[in-house]
């Protein structure tokens, strides 16, 4: 059996950097979750052998042979990409491109990783007939349209569990799409996981862009977030209120079902239990970790998940947010005091109704105002100007007018006049 305190210490030495010196400047990396569709047909395009001729696949492999990167092989039956900068080109069980940058210490440096790879693809994507979608959730399709792309131990029995569980997870795997930034703890996790769990509402609502799931009105901002708490099973949500996190996170951890244990006819117990019988080894749980998904989650860095897929034009407005009010000392401080405890009603409403709850709209103003101060105070050692403009164009167009992408999306999927709304019986039931 492992004992708790094992774990307690691995956790506070690995997931929460007690191991890792900070950085100075800290450094900042991001990934970015795509969701492939026919440009004409509008319906979900698979890895391969597409209905169509459409598939994902060999357009990517043709692009990642013009490009450099190198075709590698990954335990789910499909291949990865590594990119000369050390980032990666991977599936999901979706069939959705997630490319993972690596960390840099610059955060223009990122973001020009990003637009350099990402630009180009959605472009050659389309002449390949293919529309690379940046948005929280597949738009027009049910769960039903969309087979798991990912043949895999892990993936084939996560699907079952969530299957036992409901849809809910199940569309998380093969539908939704976010953008997610990584941070350094900077010596300072218990404060950064506390302020960055309590920022959770407002990264999901000033980032909402998924109001339409089966080409309805869902009656969320984020649809992507609610599809997310509909998963439940133990395995989301915020946390942050204790004054140590790591004792908090492994109750977490441990209460959750152990999905990739194998079991017969004892359902899906939570990690605890299956340690308790001596089932469980130390690889067991450092992939068990794997599977759990909260708002922020702690892995040797910060990963802050909770922002819809974003538009590569408004790139550097997540990046300046999370970097700003983190990384400035003055911003983080201020942010801090604004935003108080970490709330789960509050990511709730986030979801539902984002920008146009007016508490909620009126602190993001503030927030992101914060954040803008707080790169420009960094300096361009961190971020060039024109990338401050950029997420300051993003701030101006829809945070400071209590908006958020989700409005565009609304407006592109009302037809004739009609609400959206009025087609919307049933979205949340199906």
């Amino acid at each position: 059996m492992l004992e708790e305190a094992a774990l307690e210490a691995d956790l506070r030495d690995n997931a929460f950097g007690g191991r890792r010196r900070a950085t100075r400047p800290p450094s900042i990396g991001a990934e970015v979750e795509l969701i492939p569709v026919g440009l004409d047909s509008r319906r979900p395009v698979p890895i391969v052998s597409g209905d169509d001729g459409l598939s994902t696949l060999p357009f990517l492999r043709a692009f990642a042979a013009r490009w450099g990167w190198t075709e590698t092989a990954s335990v789910y039956g499909m291949p990865n990409w590594l990119l000369p900068d050390g980032g990666t080109i991977t599936f999901e069980p979706g069939g959705q491109v997630e490319l993972s940058a690596p960390p840099f210490l610059s955060a223009s440096a990122l973001l020009q990783s990003l637009r350099a790879t990402v630009r180009p693809l959605l472009a050659a994507a389309r002449e390949h007939g293919i529309e690379l979608l940046s948005l929280g959730i597949e738009p027009l399709g049910g769960v039903d349209d969309v087979a798991l792309q990912l043949p895999g131990k892990r993936y084939v029995r996560l699907t079952k569990f969530l299957d036992d569980c409901g849809t809910g997870g199940t569309r998380m795997m093969r539908q939704t799409a976010s953008f997610q930034v990584n941070l350094d703890w900077c010596d300072e996790a218990p404060a950064r996981w506390r302020f960055l769990n309590a920022l959770a509402p407002y990264v999901t609502a000033i980032f909402a862009n998924s109001p339409v799931y089966r080409g309805c009105d869902t009656g969320e901002r984020s649809f992507r977030a609610r599809v997310w708490r509909e998963m439940a099973a133990g395995r989301t949500g915020i946390f942050g209120c204790a004054n140590d996190p790591v004792p908090e996170y492994l109750r977490f951890a441990l209460d959750a079902p152990a999905i990739l244990i194998p079991q017969e006819h004892d359902g899906w117990l939570p990690f605890r239990e299956w340690n308790a019988r001596g089932l469980a080894t130390a690889d067991d749980w450092k992939t068990h970790l794997t599977t759990l998904f909260p708002e922020v989650r702690p892995k040797g860095f910060v990963e802050v998940r909770g922002a819809d897929a974003v538009q590569a034009q408004w790139y550097a407005a997540p990046v300046v947010l999370l970097g700003g009010l983190t990384y400035h000392a003055p911003s983080f401080a201020a942010a801090s005091e604004l935003v108080g405890a970490p709330d789960p009603v509050l990511l709730e409403r986030a979801g539902r109704l984002g920008m146009r709850d007016e508490r909620i709209a009126a602190t993001a103003r503030d927030l992101f105002a914060l954040a803008l101060e707080g790169v420009t105070a960094l300096g361009a050692a961190f971020i060039c100007p024109a990338d401050v403009e950029e997420a300051r164009a993003y701030y101006d167009t829809y945070t400071a007018q209590g908006l958020s992408p989700a409005d565009d999306v609304l407006a592109e999927f009302a037809m004739d006049g009609e609400s959206t709304a009025d087609r919307s019986a049933g979205v949340a039931a199906d």
